[in-house]
């Protein structure tokens, strides 16, 4: 009989059957969520940067400053190198060979030509010899040639005759100047020098460069090289006398004429230094450097056994270069693809053990970009100190694995310091010897640096990576035959870079713990102490409640190391975890006096609202006075979402009495949480629920205190109260041993002493 339904076949109902995903299937269902995809484009993002900064597609330049060789290292490739002797000896040969700078001033040879003009008319003006003044004739009379006797009175009349007859036509003089103007105008331009100046030794004696004056003085005109023989007077004098007999009419007047200039030529070119210096460098710099080449398989670029100088290096990294221009695109391209797939490797590595031992670094995105950034600088920073000084890579490395540390866990420093050390490696050219002594600095660090509850610890750490630094570099220097000299020195060296990354991490620490968002034992210690104000207030506003703290500290912070978690972070936590309370003290059973109870004017939704308050507001006080994150979890967690039993039971009571009254919602009187997210909360969640249970025993004997622990341990395990915070069964079990053994101790039995009464 039909009751609506269709009914279904079996291949119907096998086909609604779903199976649950398989790996892949949950791999790709994680890879469509949009946080993960916004995590992987970061992560291909500082990958693409790490192969940009480190050259990926170059292979690196592995030659370090000291290193020693086990064989002789030749070229590979031809290249050049600048021959600097050769280079300083050519450019002084430009020095030397270029052209002095002089200025030619014509104003001297134009008053030499308006003071010959001068002389002539005196001479012209006299009708006769005797009327002329005989030194000023005699200036005019060319030297006689040896052996020819001096002229006869009559013979000198008839000289100055001819002289006065050459210049009697009309216009003669004027005519005369013309000609004379045109002869010296060469001389005026180019200037004359009598000797060369002190200045021009080392320079080219062959040519100079003149500029010529403008007679005005203002400016310059003509400016070009010139032969220094063309400037020299003794050269120029004879110049001059042959242009005076082509150019003037008369033979005998153009001797007489050159007999009165000859004496007075004189010097118009003054050297300018400074110029001539400026002409000197440009000169220099024209001058191309001379270059030694260098040949593939033949010559020698740095000598087996022998510690790399700066020299030595200088021919490797020419070498380098050269083989870097012949490089083609496929290598490059291959190198390219390869190191991006060991980053690849690296992240899926490391992110799958992140994954599973330090989600928070994944989940909570600021924590995983400070942790891609701390990895870029890293390998950036450690690539541009190693350029300048041989080993300092290692500082950067040790700041990480210190950080990594201080910020995680010991196993996650040092599997990523291991894997950044390597990328380092292989980006700087380290080769397995250097790799394996950054390895195991790093690994000496990180083992060490367990806890920092002295400000000393830090350089400590750096101590004892040092030490290690400078053994290991002993150790596998010796197994690779290095010289123990070179050996000691690199020790030595990687030693001292050592303490200045811990002496550094000291000073970063801070920064650390700001970025991170965590605490070192030292600031714990620092935050603990009772003089903070906000103690000082919680003992002053609610002294009951204070004392509940320190004695929940103490209980926790035993029962925490119990089971190897950070029983220092756990008290602290109980100090601030109530501070909530001071508020509204006289509302908590601690605080009030015998009789005086204020929630017997409540109704039991009022007085819980009142006792679940002091969560929120303790999570308010402590974000008000810049507390920790991680202090200020211990107070929003240390309840859960528990119940408040005392007040959901009497509201219980009241419906039961009274029908008609509205339901009694259990949601109403539970915490907000959230839950213990950390061992630590769940320790201290503990803690405090058996501190205030133990103190309402009547009589604590240690049989009623391990019931009281093992009842509150099993109802907080059934509320699922400790689903998200990573207790065991087993550790539960050892936490609750360890409350009893401290309870007991402080209800531990007394001897009543004659006379005493029980209180």
């Amino acid at each position: 009989m039909s009751n609506g339904t269709q009914t279904r076949t079996r291949q119907q109902r096998v086909a609604t059957v779903e199976l649950p995903p398989g790996v892949w299937g949950k791999l790709l269902g994680q890879l469509r969520r949009g946080c993960v995809l916004l995590r992987l484009a970061l992560c291909a993002l500082m990958a693409v940067l790490l192969l940009v900064f480190t050259r990926g597609w170059d292979p690196p330049f592995s030659y370090r400053e000291g290193e020693i060789s086990a064989r002789d290292i030749v070229a590979s490739v031809d290249f050049e190198q600048v021959d600097l002797e050769a280079t300083k000896e050519s450019r002084d040969r430009a020095r030397r060979l270029a052209m002095a700078m002089y200025d030619q001033d014509p104003t001297p040879l134009i008053q030499l030509r308006a003071q010959l003009s001068s002389e002539l008319s005196k001479l012209l003006s006299a009708e006769k010899l005797t009327e002329v003044d005989h030194k000023l004739w005699q200036e005019f009379q060319p030297p006689l040639a040896a052996g020819t006797p001096d002229p006869t009175p009559e013979e000198r009349q008839t000289q100055f005759d001819r002289f006065r007859e050459a210049f009697a036509a009309e216009n003669a003089m004027e005519v005369f100047e013309e000609q004379l103007a045109e002869v010296m105008a060469p001389f005026e331009q180019w200037g004359l020098l009598e000797e060369l100046p002190a200045e021009h030794k080392d320079l080219n004696f062959e040519k100079i460069f003149v500029r010529s004056r403008e007679p005005s003085g203002e400016g310059y005109g003509a400016s070009a090289g010139r032969d220094v023989a063309d400037v020299r007077i003794e050269n120029a004098a004879a110049r001059l006398q042959t242009s005076l007999n082509e150019k003037l009419v008369s033979a005998e007047v153009a001797q007489q004429t050159f007999a009165w200039l000859r004496p007075r030529l004189l010097t118009t070119l003054s050297m300018d230094l400074d110029a001539t210096r400026q002409a000197q460098d440009e000169q220099a710099e024209k001058t191309p450097e001379e270059m030694r080449l260098f040949r593939a398989g033949e010559d020698t670029l740095a000598r087996a056994d022998e510690p790399l100088t700066s020299e030595s290096l200088e021919l490797l990294r020419l070498e380098y270069a050269a083989k870097l221009q012949q490089l083609e695109l496929g290598p490059r391209i291959r190198r390219t693809l390869a190191m991006l797939g060991m980053y690849v490797a690296l992240y899926t590595l490391c992110g799958f053990y992140i994954q599973t031992r330090e989600p928070k670094a994944l989940a909570e995105l600021p924590r995983f970009v400070a942790l891609l950034t701390l990895v870029l600088l890293t390998v950036v920073l450690g690539g541009i100190a190693s350029q300048y000084q041989w080993g300092t890579d290692i500082i950067a490395l040790l700041l990480l694995a210190m950080t990594l540390t201080v910020a995680y866990q010991q196993e996650m420093a040092l599997l990523l310091s291991a894997c950044v050390a390597l990328v380092i490696s292989v980006s700087i050219g380290h080769d397995m010897q250097q790799a394996l002594v950054l390895m195991a600095t790093v690994s000496g660090a990180v083992l060490v640096l367990k806890e920092v509850r002295t400000r000393s610890k830090l350089f400590a750490v750096g101590l004892l990576a040092a030490g290690v630094a400078l053994l290991t570099t002993l150790g596998v220097g010796t197994l690779y035959a290095q010289p123990w000299s070179v050996l000691w020195v690199n020790g030595f060296t990687l030693a001292l870079w050592s303490l200045i990354a811990g002496a550094l991490m000291t000073v970063l620490l801070p920064t650390v713990e700001k970025v991170f968002s965590v605490q070192t034992d030292l600031s714990l210690i620092e935050l603990g102490d009772p003089a903070k104000p906000l103690l000082q207030e919680l003992i002053r506003r609610a002294p009951g409640t204070y004392n509940h703290s320190i004695t929940v500290a103490s209980l926790a912070e035993a029962a925490a190391e119990a089971i190897g978690a950070r029983g220092l972070l756990v008290r602290v936590g109980a100090y601030y975890h109530d501070i909530g309370k001071m508020l509204k003290p006289g509302y908590f059973i601690e605080n009030q006096s015998s009789g005086d109870n204020r929630h017997d004017s409540l109704v039991p939704a009022m007085s819980t609202l009142v006792i679940i308050a002091h969560v929120k507001d303790g999570a308010d006080l402590a974000r008000q006075e810049k507390l920790p994150e991680q202090i200020i979890d211990f107070i929003q967690q240390h309840h859960g979402t528990t119940l408040v039993e005392y007040f959901y039971r009497q509201a219980s009571e009241q419906r039961e009495k009274d029908p008609e009254s509205a339901e009694v919602d259990e949601s109403s009187f539970r915490y907000p949480g959230p839950k213990p997210q950390t061992k630590e909360a769940g320790v201290l969640m503990l803690a405090d629920a058996v501190e205030s249970a133990s103190r309402a025993l009547k009589e604590p004997t240690p049989s009623r205190i391990e019931s009281i622990v093992e009842e509150l341990s099993r109802k907080r395990l059934l509320d699922g109260q400790f689903d998200e915070c990573g207790l065991t069964l087993e550790e539960v079990r050892k936490v609750g041993e360890s409350l009893v053994k401290s309870l007991t101790a402080v209800y531990h039995g007394r001897v009543k002493y004659p006379g005493q009464e029980t209180a």
